[in-house]
């Protein structure tokens, strides 16, 4: 196959940061992709309906001229978090989901959860109007390894939330872990999980073989190659509990080639194409479209995009720029080792 035609793909899991960074990297998903699920993780965060109204203003203003592009909007959830609020929120059709971050999880989490019960009143509100809860998950207690955070989250923070409130929609986001993909595949409801770009291409090694290498630096880190092969299989499975959410993060390349540097790689700029490739090799490009374009929208309850969207095989590999310059200064680009043959025409 030299050639295939999808419907436009949306991204459920996207950090467009704000200001000067906003306005350099926006034109690299609008170009692309229809919708994204807005991650709210800004400083300050995005903790009310009215600064999720003020973030969406900023991001449509920073649109290049003619893109057609819908961003869906989170709250960043505390411990104070009011449910009414977020029930209007929802109601008005500009709150699509919230965000769990737990404390001192990723970048900007440290106003995130750290005792579950003090957000209860907001989950089990959301558990009753249908919003869906999108989780970073993993535990940050000091005493467990960083490889087995995500696992350990499932045990002792995920399942048990679930079974207190099994009616919430819960999506694991960045499913990084063998474990996260078969507790998906074993639940029966309620329960499904975003996959990104990278985590389907790297493993650990490639961040610390041959010396610590930061752009590939992630949380949640990249693990061993037992769990990208089954995140692989997942992703392009055709199972509908998954589908694509990038995680893609930029950070300006002094805050990660530093003695504390940055986790986020940048790879809404060739996402598609590093896609075509992966599924392409799993003999699985059918199923592209479902991954990116369809069951996304069937677990947040959206309509299908009716634009589609044409990638090509080329002899060539696809030239992408190594970095992009920004208002905030220079971004690096996921670089996924191998040569790029697909690429939207």
């Amino acid at each position: 196959m030299t050639e295939i035609t999808i419907r436009r793909p949306d991204d459920w899991h996207l950090h467009l940061r704000d200001g000067a960074m906003l306005e350099g990297v926006i034109a690299d998903t609008s170009r692309h992709f229809a919708r994204a699920i807005i991650m709210p993780n800004l400083v300050p965060p995005v903790v009310t309906t009215t600064d999720a109204k003020a973030y969406r203003d900023r991001i449509l203003a920073a649109l290049p001229a003619g893109d057609r592009f819908e961003p869906l909007m989170t709250l960043y959830l505390t411990e104070g978090t009011d449910p009414d609020d977020v029930e209007e929120g929802h109601r008005s059709g500009l709150i699509k989901a919230v965000k769990l971050y737990p404390a001192g999880a990723t970048t900007n989490s440290h106003g995130g959860v750290r005792n579950f019960e003090n957000a209860m009143p907001v989950l089990e509100r959301m558990a009753r109007i249908g919003l869906p809860l999108c989780v970073h998950g993993e535990v940050t207690t000091p005493e467990v390894d960083i490889f087995d955070r995500e696992a350990v989250f499932i045990e002792t923070v995920l399942d048990p939330l679930r079974a207190r409130l099994p009616e919430l929609k819960v999506t694991m986001e960045h499913v990084t872990t063998k474990e996260g993909i078969d507790y998906i595949q074993a639940s029966k409801a309620n329960l499904a999980g975003s996959i990104t770009t990278h985590h389907l291409i790297i493993n650990r090694n490639a961040i610390l073989v041959g010396g610590i290498k930061p752009h590939y630096y992630c949380l949640p880190v990249a693990k061993r190659e037992l769990h990208r092969l089954a995140l692989r299989a997942a992703a392009t499975s055709g199972d509908v509990r998954f589908f694509l959410g990038t995680d893609s993060a930029p950070h300006v390349d002094p805050l990660k080639e530093c003695g504390c540097g940055c986790a986020g790689i940048y790879t809404s700029i060739n996402t598609m194409s590093c896609l075509a490739h992966v599924f392409e090799q799993e003999g699985a490009l059918d199923r592209l479209e479902a991954f990116t374009a369809l069951n996304g929208p069937a677990w947040y309850g959206l309509p299908v995009n009716a634009e589609t969207i044409t990638l090509r095989r080329s002899i060539d590999a696809v030239k992408f720029p190594d970095k992009i310059e920004t208002g905030a200064g220079p971004v690096t680009v996921f670089d996924p080792m191998f040569p790029l043959h697909w690429d939207v025409v």
